[in-house]
């Protein structure tokens, strides 16, 4: 959905149980247009969207989210100042489903921060 469009995996290292990304999101991407002009903002259901396709990656399977225990955003990811995050995830396979602890930090600051159970489709 959202990747190689609004954002770009520049590394991508995982074991069998966590994947650390660094993401470069693109800040001409149309959703700032919106999201807000002359100071974007990248919305939080996307950030958990690009935690998603980042599983899907590694995985090579499609997921859907069933509950999602906790989720804190805890600032604003304006990708004009920060372009480049890393998304780090602890995830526990129980066929069918899928438990992720994820955060979205850059120098530091700590963006997203979610607990969630997914699907496979």
């Amino acid at each position: 959905m959202f990747l190689n469009d609004l954002f770009t995996v520049l590394s991508l290292n995982a074991t069998d149980e966590t994947i650390s990304a660094e993401i470069r999101i693109d800040e001409s991407h149309p959703i700032f247009k919106g999201h807000f002009p002359g100071s974007p903002v990248t919305p939080g259901v996307v950030q958990l969207q690009i935690v998603k396709e980042i599983v899907e990656i590694h995985l090579h399977r499609k997921f859907r989210m069933k509950t999602m225990r906790t989720c804190k955003f805890l600032n604003i990811l304006n990708p004009m100042e920060t372009p480049v995050i890393t998304i780090d995830i602890k995830f526990e396979d129980k066929e069918p489903f899928l438990e992720i602890i994820a955060s979205a930090s850059h120098d530091g600051n700590v963006y997203l921060k979610a607990q969630m159970s997914c699907i496979t489709l």
